[in-house]
């Protein structure tokens, strides 16, 4: 799940620490480092972007044979996710795993920990994010209900949704915490981890490197 990363209409908290185009610039490396991580690795990929008539495909340059590009539907990012996976699940067998661009480092592992348990009986896969929402969530089966009257954007997230799992009689992993990049603080969290070498992001190191001169004020 991606927004096309235009300056004031992505990333906007964390705007409001680097600036809209600062914002913006790593939205796109974001994208750009998680297309080259997804692209070794064997599974379908469907981008799914908004708005209408934004350019995201050409972001991507060359898809590999098995990604696509689809516009998103819906009134809220529930509906979006539902339909999404609706969509997917349509055109083939699942599971089917969620990840939004500002994870760009989500681990493999986490990816592959998640389809295993998919496959293996589990009906729910979560990934609980650091503010209290998840970074990913994956099913083998289309569950609009997960998504409906959901309130998007709180720190209740990941607790209303897997308490609603319990209700509907859903086995449910959960896979380690991660951070979503949001805020400053999340930027350093990113950038140490560049730092260590434990990521290869080189789009967004590009980038950090600019923000950090720029959003810093320069000594006396």
């Amino acid at each position: 799940m991606a927004k096309h990363p235009a300056p004031g209409r992505v990333k906007t908290r964390l705007a409001a620490a680097v600036g809209a185009a600062a914002a913006a610039a790593l939205s796109r490396a974001f994208i750009r480092d998680l297309a080259a991580r997804l692209a070794v690795l064997p599974y379908a990929v469907t981008w799914a972007y908004s708005p209408r008539g934004a350019p995201f495909r050409a972001l991507l340059g060359s898809l590999p044979a098995r990604w696509r590009c689809g516009l998103q539907r819906g009134q809220d990012l529930g509906e979006r996710m539902a339909n999404a996976i609706r969509d997917e699940l349509r055109r083939g067998a699942g599971p089917v795993l969620v990840i939004g661009a500002d994870v760009p480092h989500v681990p493999v592992a986490a990816l592959a920990e998640a389809a295993v348990a998919l496959t293996s009986g589990c009906d729910l896969v979560l990934g609980p994010a650091a503010d209290g929402g998840y970074y990913l969530i994956g099913v083998k089966a289309s569950r609009p209900a997960l998504f409906s009257g959901m309130r998007w954007g709180s720190d209740t997230v990941f607790t209303a949704t897997r308490q609603r799992a319990r209700r509907l009689g859903f086995r449910t992993h959960v896979l380690s915490p991660l951070f979503d990049v949001d805020e400053r603080e999340d930027l350093d969290r990113l950038r140490a981890l560049i730092a260590r070498g434990e990521l290869d992001l080189r789009h967004t190191a590009r980038v950090l490197a600019r923000v950090v001169r720029v959003g810093r004020p320069a000594a006396p």
